[in-house]
């Protein structure tokens, strides 16, 4: 598979505790397969098991032009580090590492269109694409390729995010602001509709504009406000719903949907985010059990902003999620 922008999986950041070779003693750094696509395709999956296939997004370049602070193309390596020492709890399935995809210089949309394409490479083998930012310009190349894979499918977004990322570009063109609105006019240009579901929305943190982009564009979104035990069951029948009119599911997390308590190492800290409590993982298991997940990101994570690796290891928690509920309960 020849690509730019690509780097093959380095077994530097797959370190960690080793308590021996025994199956139930095992942890992550152990398990996990490195891949250069450049050389050879993923692995296949033995029968009767499934895989996911890890893929950094080693770029911030959006964060950059959206004035933001830099730091997040480091993220995908400290995120392998916060998972390497996690025990394994599902068996023999399959765990790989398929390398980067970095940014050279200020080509971000080079670094999407290498992501699409690694992306649908990645669904093609029958893994699942768990993309580790980088900015949260790895929407659009992440969701493209989802969409690409799967035709006429219908694909929903799941995005927890103090933000709507619905900007229209600016001067210096597409940035982490705007993964969403293309997509949206991509929909539109392709007369199909735009399913795109936010959690977490801060008034404090987006326009009137936005809200406005976000009512026109048919997008649905539950405001951080709503995120309080009362509301348990009107925001899994939300989430629930918005899954039904969908085929597949492309679900993202930019960390700054957090409070800063928990997620300081972000480009934009909210001081009122999210707490990943109980209430919290309801709604993101919601998400991870369908049956339907294509392809699932955690976004903005900045390893020179976080404080006691605080974000990166909140990031791997959900990782963690991600890898158990989909080998081992997704669908239930």
């Amino acid at each position: 598979m020849t690509l730019v922008c690509y780097q093959p999986a380095s077994p530097g950041a797959w370190q960690g505790r080793n308590d021996g070779n025994d199956p139930d003693l095992q942890r992550w750094h152990q398990r996990v397969q490195l891949a250069d696509l450049s050389r050879a395709p993923l692995p296949p999956i033995p029968e009767g098991q499934k895989g996911i296939a890890f893929l950094g997004f080693a770029c911030d370049e959006g964060v950059r032009r959206n004035g933001g602070r830099t730091g997040a193309a480091a993220g995908p390596e400290a995120l392998r580090k916060a998972c390497a020492s996690f025990p394994v709890h599902f068996g023999n399935q399959l765990l790989v590492d398929a390398g980067n995809i970095v940014c050279d210089g200020r080509q971000l949309e080079m670094a999407q269109d290498a992501l699409s394409a690694t992306v649908a490479h990645i669904l093609q083998a029958g893994y699942l694409p768990v993309v580790l930012g980088g900015g949260h310009e790895v929407a659009f190349g992440h969701e493209r390729g989802i969409s690409r894979h799967f035709g006429k499918e219908v694909v929903g977004i799941v995005n927890f995010d103090a933000h709507f990322d619905l900007r229209e570009p600016g001067g210096e063109g597409v940035s982490s602001g705007t993964g969403f609105w293309q997509i949206a006019q991509e929909r539109k240009q392709e007369g199909q509709p735009f399913h795109y579901l936010v959690l977490g929305i801060q008034q404090n943190s987006n326009t009137p504009r936005l809200f406005k982009t976000a009512a026109e564009s048919g997008a649905d979104y539950l405001p951080a406000s709503l995120f309080q035990q009362k509301y348990h069951d009107q925001l899994v029948g939300a989430i629930r719903s918005f899954i039904q009119r969908t085929d597949r599911i492309y679900l993202t997390t930019c960390l700054d949907v957090f409070a800063s308590a928990y997620a300081p190492g972000v480009s934009a800290t909210a001081y009122n985010g999210l707490v990943p409590d109980a209430l919290f993982l309801d709604c993101f298991r919601t998400v991870l059990r369908t049956g339907k997940l294509a392809g699932v990101d955690f976004a903005e994570l900045n390893p020179s902003l976080d404080i006691d690796n605080r974000t990166a290891k909140l990031a791997a928690s959900l990782v963690f999620e991600t890898v158990m509920n989909y080998f081992l309960r997704q669908g239930d």
